[in-house]
């Protein structure tokens, strides 16, 4: 997409928040029990709090253990792991990551100020240290289809990318501060997405000329987690504080609000689309944490509770088969749903 219209495009989105109330659903939303099985598999380190998913091509699993300094790796279908140490030095507090079209992980040392690339056949890890000293604290991480990796720094409030081949890295800031830039993705064409948790607000990235721009979400609205439907137009998010599924119309800036069965202090945080378009997120600010399914098509939403998650749960990755991982912090698992045929 040009440059003109995304201009065109946050101009428009801008004035649609202004009249989003009137989008709203209706306060409560019914949601009948989901037939789906929660599996969970025990991280071999115990207090290595696992943090982020991501599936690899292979269909297996990457997860970051923050507190053990370690990514960690499950093959689903034989339970195995192994567990992959990064430095010698302290806790590099290993964040997000993603996996690269060659099966190399990449993760983001959001202590350690670097960007880490583990090549699993070998172990090693390869550091790309932040060119600000400012950027101590590298969060979330995408690839675009042209191989470059984009990232945020959540408390230095910036955004960057990072070309492998050369090991440049270009940082910016974000126009609103304290933002906390978090959850990035990055669309098909190029464009980079991402949540202001601190602001209130979605940014969106040109990656021609790397210009941040801003759509102004209601007031209150703190979005933490973002995901692209297939139709790549499609742009949902989980309202933390407020306890909503958003969903905003890329093209026409439309944004409608959609209150959580869990209600208004649900907290709904992680969120995943299965390659069917099915939206995916968990309530974690109740007992039990639930996993919330919503079907576009008939904006219906189901859920099942998670038998063993006790906090927050960060981050969801789909999985080509439609699976849905999570990884479950305190009580170090890492959890698969599955839904009845």
């Amino acid at each position: 997409m040009s440059l003109s219209v995304w201009t065109r495009f946050s101009t428009t989105a801008l004035l649609a928040s202004a009249a989003v109330a009137t989008l709203c659903a209706p306060k409560t939303a019914d949601a009948p029990e989901l037939k789906a099985t929660i599996r969970g598999w025990d991280v071999p380190t115990k207090g290595a709090k696992p943090y982020a998913t991501a599936v690899g091509p292979d269909g297996s699993i990457w997860f970051t253990e923050e507190a053990a300094n370690k990514i960690g790796h499950l093959d689903p279908k034989t339970g195995e792991f192994k567990e992959y140490a990064l430095t010698a030095e302290k806790n590099a507090d290993p964040h997000g990551l993603v996996v690269d079209r060659n099966g190399v992980v990449w993760f983001a040392a959001s202590s350690g100020g670097f960007i880490g690339k583990l090549e699993p056949n070998t172990g090693k890890v390869i550091v790309f240290k932040m060119p600000d000293p400012q950027a101590t604290d590298p969060e979330s991480l995408a690839f675009d289809s042209k191989g470059i990796l984009w990232f945020t720094v959540q408390n230095a409030n910036m955004v960057g990318k990072l070309d492998p081949a050369s090991g440049a890295i270009t940082l910016k800031q974000v126009p609103s501060p304290n933002a906390r830039p978090t959850g990035i993705l990055v669309l098909q064409r190029g464009t980079a997405l991402f949540a202001e948790p601190g602001a209130g607000k979605i940014g969106f990235i040109i990656p021609e000329t790397f210009d941040v721009h801003e759509f102004a979400l209601p007031p209150g609205t703190r979005s933490r987690r973002i995901a692209i439907a297939p139709d790549e137009n499609t742009l949902y998010f989980t309202d933390y504080t407020g306890g909503n599924l958003g969903k905003l119309d890329l093209s026409i800036g439309a944004l409608v609000m959609l209150p959580t069965p869990g209600g208004t202090d649900s907290s709904p945080y992680a969120i995943a689309i299965t390659p069917d378009g099915t939206v995916w997120y968990c309530e974690t600010g109740i007992q039990p944490k639930n996993i919330i399914r919503f079907n576009p098509g008939s904006s219906a939403f189901s859920r099942t509770s998670i038998p063993f998650a006790a906090g927050a749960v960060h981050s969801m990755a789909a999985a080509p088969d439609g699976r849905v991982y999570f990884a479950s912090s305190d009580v170090d698992k890492v959890g698969a749903v599955e839904v009845s045929k």
